[in-house]
Order: structure tokens, then sequence, then C-alpha cells
């Protein structure tokens, strides 16, 4: 592979060592160990700084929808820059965003019409909290401020969105966080019987238990004080957890009941990745807000949204009212320009359709992994994949703190990584493998994954 022109790899090297500071990453491991470096990408692969050849198993970071080197995007955003690079949508709109908004919200359920843009998904879910708070002040209810969200949850980095997210060693370093963020049981099935402390639930059973939990959680902190309820169609953190059959029924009309609001926090979910526009729309269920980001340029452009029912923005419609909230870049005409060259590029090649169509293959041959001893659990949705590893799959046994530190970091993530799978090895709660390709990847990629995890699992499994 040539370098750029000009370009020292080992200056490059040096830079990064230096200089960068990475997001979510313990520096102490680079010390004596090079720094993984990737440099370009083409369709469902990226290419590291030595020409090295990678899947990338989670499209950038459940992003790259449409695969990299989409030429068409890039050129998008290239004649935008010329036009116009960059206006605020501060009092003032631009022709790419009035024209993403209306794209969205003929794609949203329901009458979800309203389209607030931020750059990423934190800021999408830190503004539909402020919304929630600040639009049942100014309609009499001005208690009502609480959230209600799920066991290890990842709902994002900033301080509102942090105090939503679920998983504890993410949140002790920060806190005191924003108050009034109170938990629930997460939707994870495999792990029913301790969750619940009642043996073989059904999934419907689990699906109503769980969100019955929601109700109960709204009437002791008292339905006068509780907003909204934050939940993932499919829940990221933990290892991909999809909802039981009827857990969104049941969660919607507990929100109706307890007048709360249902906010969809699809910033993974959206654009494709379940194999809907919407996550919701692969559950049937229609919420207040939608909070999304990631997909929706497929990463080549920096985006996010949170999109509110008409409902919402009735008391802003008229007179002085003000969403005293916004963002620099939020609706950032080349992003918005970007955004609407992906959407054209999906209903061209059908990628909805592509990733329905090849769910069950993907499931199927990941599936073939159960034959594994370290294999507890396959679980998924579209493409997006969660494989949960035991110690003994007879009991379901997980594994400790020790063991679980020294499988994943120690063993797991560099051995997929030199095996040339980019994918992510997690342990925000039992150790799981987390997939989730560009959407344009078909059999011969499942094939790859499954090839790659079934040596380098095989392999765990002996130096256990």
């Amino acid at each position: 592979m040539n370098h750029p022109e000009n370009t020292d790899v080992t200056s490059i090297m040096k830079a990064a060592q230096d200089n960068l500071w990475l997001h979510f990453t313990r520096h102490g491991s680079y010390r004596d160990a090079e720094m993984p470096m990737i440099v370009r990408g083409e369709g469902s692969y990226v290419y590291d700084i030595h020409g090295k050849r990678y899947l990338d198993g989670l499209a950038g970071l459940f992003v790259v929808q449409a695969g990299h080197g989409r030429s068409e995007l890039a050129e998008a955003a290239a004649k935008q820059a010329q036009e116009m690079a960059f206006f605020p949508l501060w009092s003032y709109a631009h022709p790419k965003a009035a024209e993403l908004a209306q794209r969205l919200a003929a794609q949203t359920p329901g009458d979800l019409n309203r389209v607030f843009f931020t750059t990423g998904g934190g800021e999408a879910v830190e503004t539909a909290w402020k919304l929630a708070k600040q639009y049942f002040k100014i309609t009499g209810r001005p208690l009502k401020h609480k959230v209600i969200s799920r066991q290890i949850a990842y709902h994002g980095t900033p301080q509102g969105a942090l105090s939503i997210t679920g998983i504890p060693a993410f949140k002790q370093m920060f806190e005191p966080l924003v108050p009034g963020s109170v938990r629930v049981p997460n939707t994870n099935h495999y792990r029913a019987d301790e969750i619940t402390g009642v043996p073989g639930m059904t999934p419907e059973q689990y699906g109503y238990w769980a969100a019955e939990r929601v109700a109960r959680a709204i009437e002791m902190e008292g339905p006068d004080t509780v907003a909204a309820v934050f939940v993932e169609p499919v829940q990221n953190a933990g290892g991909c957890f999809p909802p039981p059959p009827g857990y969104f029924r049941r969660l919607r009309e507990i929100c109706d009941e307890y007048d709360v609001l249902l906010v969809s926090d699809e910033v993974i979910c959206a654009f494709g990745r379940l194999g809907t526009m919407f996550g919701g729309q692969k559950f049937d269920y229609v919420p207040d807000i939608i909070t999304c980001a990631k997909g929706m340029t497929s990463g080549y452009s920096p985006i996010g949204a949170m999109i509110a029912s008409e409902r919402l923005f009735e008391p802003f419609k008229d007179g002085t009212e003000m969403f005293a909230h916004g963002y620099t870049f939020g609706g950032h005409p080349v992003s918005a320009a970007v955004a609407l060259a992906n959407l054209d590029l999906f209903e061209r090649e059908d990628l909805l359709g592509h990733v329905t169509r090849n769910e069950p293959v993907f499931r199927a041959t990941l599936e073939r992994l159960l034959d594994l001893p370290i294999v507890g659990d396959v679980r998924g949705s579209g493409y997006f994949w969660g494989i949960e590893l035991v110690k003994d799959r007879a009991t379901k046994q997980t594994f400790d703190l020790d063991e679980s530190e020294r499988l994943i970091r120690g063993y797991l993530s560099s051995a997929l990584y030199e095996a040339g799978l980019y994918c992510r090895a997690d342990d925000r709660g039992d150790p799981v493998i987390q997939l989730a390709p560009p959407l344009i990847c078909g059999q011969k990629e499942f094939d790859e994954i499954e090839s790659i995890l079934r040596s380098v699992l095989t392999e765990a499994w002996n130096r256990l």
C-alpha cells in the first residue's frame, strides 16, 4: 500500500503517542505497544498504516451503514461546503437542514414531525431530557423532571445523558451528576432467572415483568415527578438485549397511563441497523421522542437529532415561549447535505430490504458458534448482535472480574484485531462480543466473522 505523500509513518505514530488523547482508552496499554492507526476504508474493510486489512465488524462505532469509501457522500460534502459551509440554526434556517428535517419527519412513526438537530447522540439525549423538563413546566406540571432508564444502558457522556446511563463504573468519577435519574431492570432474557428471582419465565412473561418494573418505579417516585422513560429498541451495553414480545406494547400503555414521555434512544438502532429506518418501527411502537445520530450520515460527517411529537412542540408554537437550548454545529449544512445523500443511497440500494433479508442468514451464521463451550448466548436483531461468553454453558456461570479482565483486555480484544476483525469485546455487563458490520455486508463477510471468532474463541477457551 502506498502511504500518503510526505507522510512518515514513524512521525505520525509519535504524534499519536505524544499528543493524542484517545476516548475511553487505557493509555497505559500503549506504553510498550504500538497504537493502532487506521488510515483508510473501502466497503466493509479498513486498513492500518502498515497496509493490513481488517473487516470492520462494528461499522466504526455502529455508524458506517453504507460502508467506507462512498465517493458520492464525500462529493455531497464538498459541493455544500463550496456553496455554504456554515450557518447556525439560531433564529435562522438554511435549506439543507429544512429539507433533511422534512425527509426525517416523513419516515418517522406517528406525528414525530419536529426535528431539533445536534452534532451527536449524547447531545440528542441531553436535548430530550431538557425538553421533557421544560414541556411539563410550561404545561402546568412543574414537578415532573425525573427520568427512568435501564440497568447497564448507555445513553452518552454529557452530564445529563451520563446520569441516565446505567453503568456505575462510567459514572463514579464524575459524580455528583444531574439528580433525578432512576434505574429499572433491562430485557436480558438469558439472565431472566437471576434478574427476577423467578425461574423459567417465557420471553413474554419476562417482557411483561420488565415493563411492570417501570410502572412500579413511576409509582415509587410519584407519577407527578416522573417526566420520561429512556429506552433503546435493542439495548447496546451488556451485549444486545432485544425486547421480549409485548414489552414495548406494555411500556407504551404504562407511559400513557402515568403521562410520562416515552423516549426511544435510537442513536444506534436508527437508519437501518435493525432493517427499519427507525428502531421502534421494528417492534411496532410509537415513542414521544426519538434520539438519533450515528448512521444518519453513515459517519461521513457528524450530526444528531432529537425528533419530537407535534404535541411537544405545541407550547412553543405561539407567543413568547422559547426552548433556550442549542449547539453551534447542530444541523451543520455540510452534515445535513451528506445525510440527504446518504438517505438517497439507502433508497437506491434498498439497504433496509438488504438487512431484513439477511438478518436470518447473519443469525444462523453466528449461531453456528453455539457449539463452542465458551459461547452461552447469541442474540440481537438486524445487523446488531451480541455473543455472551460463559464459563459454564449448563449453569450460565459467568466470569469473575479478574477472569473477565484477563479474557477481554488480556486476550480477546487484541487477538480478534490481530486476526483481522475489528469488533468490540465488552464487559460493561457480563462479557460479550458485539457485532454491527456495515449494512452492505452479506454471507461472505458473515462467514469471515464466524471463522475468525471461532478460532479466537477456541484459543480463549484453551487458555482458560
